[in-house]
């Protein structure tokens, strides 16, 4: 008993650090993004005490969207994402496992040590899942704030009514960042769950053994079938 405990307490160990190295690096992707957004705004940049630049160039666009792909890349990317999806599928076996129990016996599903185990750490990846989901969805919003660039559009609409003679330029200017915008649109991939990487099979996986799971229990608490 006492080895069982301390295997047990040494994966649980592991487990969770693996969860907290995960949880920092979305803080500090998030704190990128943040910083990010910021500036092309006067004021933020010199609130946070970063450079400032204005996207009234075709320079400075190739630069913001040059950093923009530099900032999203920085950090380990992979090693997170693995550990993100792993989490994610040991939830769903897990809930499948609880759904099983209770589809087996409902009335003595509480009765069982281990099934009260399942429960505590379902609660704890779900809260730590909904963790990450939030800054995941956060750090997305930052990097795909289209406002930014239609800002710069009325900025510069503005600029060719006071300096007619560098119409040419400013429209040069105000297509690229119409393309940029275009873009940024197209970059958004399909299979994102609040900023957190789900994969085709992750998506087909929930879609199919989980709801199916769920729609058991329901039906069978219920006490008439549904489809889900």
């Amino acid at each position: 008993s006492a080895i069982n405990f301390l295997e047990r307490l040494c994966l649980t160990w592991m487990f969770f650090f693996m969860m907290c190295v995960a949880e920092r690096t979305y803080k500090q992707r998030f704190l990128f993004a943040k910083l990010f957004s910021h500036i092309t705004s006067a004021r933020k940049a010199r609130k946070y005490e970063i450079p400032h630049f204005r996207l009234k160039k075709v320079e400075n666009i190739k630069i913001w969207l040059s950093l923009r792909s530099y900032l999203k890349r920085r950090g380990p990317q992979r090693s997170v994402d693995v550990v993100v999806s792993s989490i994610f599928l040991l939830t769903l076996s897990i809930a499948f496992i609880c759904c099983a129990q209770v589809l087996k016996g409902h009335k003595t599903f509480l009765n069982a040590a281990y099934n009260w185990e399942f429960l505590i750490w379902e609660a704890a990846l779900l809260l730590f899942l909904l963790r990450l989901a939030s800054l995941g969805s956060e750090t997305n919003k930052k990097y795909s704030n289209i406002s930014i660039l239609l800002t710069e559009q009325i900025n510069l609409y503005l600029k060719m009514e006071k300096k007619p003679n560098k119409k040419e330029q400013l429209s040069l200017v105000n297509n690229v960042l119409k393309l940029s915008t275009k873009l940024l649109k197209e970059l958004d991939t399909p299979f994102r769950l609040y900023g957190l990487t789900m994969n085709p099979l992750i998506y087909n996986i929930t879609r199919v053994v989980i709801l199916s799971a769920v729609s058991g229990v329901v039906s069978d608490l219920l006490g008439f079938n549904i489809r889900v």
